[in-house]
Formats: C-alpha cells, sequence, structure tokens
C-alpha cells in the first residue's frame, strides 16, 4: 500500500515538473518571439538536412533496390554489419582510421592553441594582424585546390621533395610511399586549420582578468609561469569542450581529402572508413553495405563524444551538457 501511495506521489511531482517546464518554454516564447524566429531557419535546418535524412539509414538492415524503394525493398536484418566486420577489409580500414585520426589529434589540435597563445604575447598589432590572415587564408582555399598543390609539392622535382633531399632524403614522388602518406596528411591538416582554428581560442583569452596578470608581475612571475598558471587554466574550459567536439568526430576522417590524395600503391595505410563508405556506395553501387558502414561510424563517435563527456563532467565539472 505504502509503495502504491509512494509512486502515485512520484507520478504527480513528475506531471507537476513537467507542466511547469511547459509553461515557462510558453512564457519565454512569448517573450522573446524575435529570438525564437532567428532560430527557426536553424531549426528547420537541422530537422530537414539532419534529422529527416536518418530515416534512410534503415537500408543499413536492407537490400536496398531503388526500384523498390526503401519500404519494398528486402530485409536482411544484420547481414550487412556481419559481412562488414567478417571482411578482411575491416580491419584495415578501422586501424588506418584510428592512426590518421589519433597522429592528427595529438599534433593536429593543440597547434591552434599554441598559435593563440604566440599571438596573445605579440605586441605589435600590424605583425599580429599580418601573420592571423596569412595563417588563416589555408582555411578558405578550396580543398581541391590544397590538395593539388600537396601534390605538385611532393612530387619528384616538387619544392618539399627538393628540400627533403637537401636533408639527405631520396628524390621521390611522396605520395607514393606509404611511409609518407599520414605524416603528409597531418601536416597539410595543420597548416590548413591553425589559424582558423585558432579564433576560438584567441576569443577566450580576452576574456582572463587582465589584473591577474599584473598581480603575478608584481610578485614576480615570468612569462612562462604566467602562461602556466594563468592563461592555460583560464583557456582549459575552452579546450575541453573542443576536445569533447573533435572526439565525437575521431572516425570521421574526411573522404574528400583522402581520395584526392591516395592511389593504389597507398591504400593499405590510406584507405579509411569514410573512403570505403565512398567507394562502395558510389562506385560499387552497394548502398546498403555502405549504409551499415557508415551507420556503424556513427555510432561509435557518438559512444566516443558521450563518453569523453560524461568523464569531463566528472573529472572538472565542464561538458557541454
Amino acid at each position: 500500500m505504502n509503495e502504491a501511495i509512494t509512486a502515485d506521489r512520484g507520478m504527480r511531482v513528475a506531471k507537476k515538473k513537467k507542466d511547469r517546464y511547459i509553461w515557462r518554454l510558453v512564457y519565454d516564447i512569448k517573450n522573446h518571439k524575435m529570438v525564437y524566429c532567428m532560430l527557426l531557419p536553424v531549426i528547420l535546418y537541422y530537422l530537414i538536412f539532419h534529422y529527416v535524412p536518418m530515416y534512410g539509414a534503415i537500408i543499413a538492415f536492407q537490400n536496398y533496390n531503388p526500384a523498390d524503394g526503401i519500404l519494398g525493398s528486402q530485409w536482411v536484418g544484420l547481414a550487412n554489419f556481419i559481412e562488414f566486420f567478417g571482411s578482411r577489409i575491416f580491419s584495415r580500414v578501422l586501424v588506418n582510421t584510428l592512426r590518421i585520426s589519433l597522429t592528427t589529434l595529438i599534433f593536429s589540435f593543440p597547434a591552434p592553441i599554441i598559435l593563440a597563445l604566440l599571438l596573445n604575447e605579440l605586441k605589435n598589432k600590424i605583425f599580429t594582424r599580418t601573420t592571423q590572415t596569412i595563417t588563416y587564408l589555408p582555411h578558405f582555399i578550396s580543398l581541391v585546390v590544397i590538395c593539388g598543390m600537396i601534390k605538385d609539392f611532393t612530387t619528384e622535382d616538387g619544392i618539399i621533395t627538393q628540400i627533403c633531399a637537401l636533408l639527405g632524403m631520396a628524390p621521390q614522388n611522396m605520395l607514393n610511399n606509404p611511409n609518407l602518406f599520414v605524416p603528409i596528411y597531418v601536416v597539410s591538416d595543420i597548416w590548413q586549420g591553425i589559424g582558423w582554428g585558432s579564433i576560438v581560442y584567441l576569443a577566450a583569452l580576452t576574456g582572463i582578468d587582465q589584473s591577474l596578470y599584473e598581480a603575478a608581475r608584481i610578485d614576480g612571475a615570468g612569462k612562462f609561469r604566467q602562461v602556466w598558471n594563468i592563461t592555460l587554466p583560464g583557456i582549459v574550459p575552452t579546450i575541453i569542450v573542443m576536445l569533447i567536439l573533435r572526439m565525437g568526430s575521431l572516425l570521421s576522417v574526411g573522404y574528400e581529402k583522402i581520395i584526392l590524395l591516395y592511389n593504389p600503391l597507398t591504400y593499405e595505410v590510406a584507405d579509411v572508413i569514410s573512403s570505403y563508405v565512398y567507394r562502395r556506395g558510389l562506385e560499387d553501387f552497394a548502398w546498403s553495405f555502405s549504409t551499415a558502414v557508415g551507420l556503424f561510424n556513427s555510432v561509435i563517435n557518438g559512444i566516443l563524444i558521450f563518453g569523453t563527456n560524461m568523464i569531463s563532467r566528472k573529472i572538472n565539472n565542464t561538458s557541454i551538457w
């Protein structure tokens, strides 16, 4: 009897809380109509281009035939997943994806932070703005153009190859060497994103209380101690948020750049999950199989971002949600 009363009381409390949240939302919408009108296009964008297409993920469990449509195609259950997990290609693309993603994370993620810290210490505003402009430019160059430049620079008579030859490396087409593909990918990724990525950290640096630096100087702290004890702790929440977001796309190595740079000689080290999905889906017309592989990739990314967010919230109370 007591258990039934307690359960009923709990349901009533939950209903009251739900009603309170609903009325609070209605009140907020009525008092901030223009804000919600501005938010509406963003909501529609995500609904139309991100949530509605999720319905198509059902073909991962089918032998999809465009003539029969999604509802009319034969249901095969987990057959596509079993085929992927049991194939020789599974271990190759997974290992390659992790190798490229983790290497990029280790070397590329800290690069914008270091650049932001260096720019923050510069006193010459003209030099600072010039440096920022130069480092931002690669972000706005088309990826096709970027990859074309990389190919030209790393050919047997390319400028980067010639520089490496002066350091003792034998002249070669560097993109044909499997041992050099990952370093080229990572270095070019840093070159592309270091300037643009530093914007977030430069914005975070402006929010640090300048009186802390004055107090540190009075106490005799040098530049290094100020950076270590004031600057870095001041941007740690931003770093953690960016790291959580980065972990959520750990397995989503962009297939565009991979496809534009790799060739049959480097498939063994360059073929990743996204490029494999591209080949199977668009070149081999295996739509169901490629959807299953992409769904597996998305699920792992989701687990990573939720796990990283939970760990961050428990360790230092900083999280996205």
